[in-house]
């Protein structure tokens, strides 16, 4: 679970609640015509923009930014390094019996033991790495072209509201509440988009290059396990995907 992503989610609704809470009463904020433009709109213009796949597979790339099962990178270069010694002293064969938990390591473990080509193993794998940034990319995609459609439908609503107001301007007592209810839609297409879409774009985006960086990482260490390289050069080498904050802590 992504404790950051969770907190700015909850920490963010419940400024926005309280301040309304604070403000007076709750249920003047409450419209169900402005609701249905600004979340009917948003999600007709995403299945527009996109396929009908990539709208319904966004929501399965959205668990990434809430429940991320990256692998974290000290971690891998430790094992690697430690595959790597093992390799050295029994041979190439003996990692079949290796217990592995990253799915993506273990792939490019068996392509070794099953006596594949380092051009082959790394062309593989590179492949691999490219159409899964692709598809995290189209999710991405989504979620931005939802937060940039969820103000402009606000302030269509708006303006439907607005029209709707001064086509009953003989009536001055309900100018006051027709404003506001018409200058609701305005509020929610804005906090849809920067408290809840486009975060979670920024989110993804984010989860995105740090499972591209990992997997680099393992296609750079299995290539060295494949070529024979020595552990202790491998585990310096690898350290330089990590930030230099963290390279000395991972090698000890």
């Amino acid at each position: 679970m992504d404790l950051a992503t969770v907190i700015g989610l909850v920490g963010g609704g419940a400024i926005v609640m309280l301040a309304i809470f604070l403000g007076g009463s709750a249920g003047i904020f409450f419209n169900v015509p402005s609701l249905l433009i600004v979340f009917g709109g948003t999600f007709a213009t995403a299945f527009i923009r996109f396929g009908m796949r990539d709208v319904l597979n966004s929501v399965k790339v959205a668990n990434n930014a809430f429940a991320s099962k990256l692998s974290v990178p000290e971690e891998v270069i430790k094992e690697i390094v430690n595959l790597a010694n093992i390799a050295r002293k029994n041979g190439l064969i003996v990692l079949e019996q290796q217990p592995i938990e990253d799915l993506f390591l273990k792939k490019a473990i068996m392509y070794c033991v099953d006596g594949h080509e380092a051009e082959f193993i790394e062309e593989v794998l590179k492949k691999e790495v490219s159409l899964t940034v692709e598809r995290h990319d189209v999710g991405r995609k989504v979620f931005t072209g939802m937060g940039e459609a969820a103000p402009a439908f606000g302030m269509i609503g708006t303006l439907i509201g607005l029209v709707q107001m001064l086509a009953n301007m003989s009536d001055p007592a309900s100018i006051g509440p027709s404003m506001a209810v018409a200058l609701l839609t305005t509020l929610y297409g804005a906090a849809i988009a920067n408290l809840f879409m486009l975060p979670i774009a920024d989110k993804l985006a984010l989860r995105s290059q740090e499972e591209e960086r990992n997997r680099k990482l393992i296609i750079e260490g299995v290539l060295g396990i494949l070529k024979g390289l020595n552990p202790r050069v491998m585990e310096e080498f690898l350290q330089t995907f990590l930030p230099p904050r963290d390279r000395s802590a991972a090698g000890e």
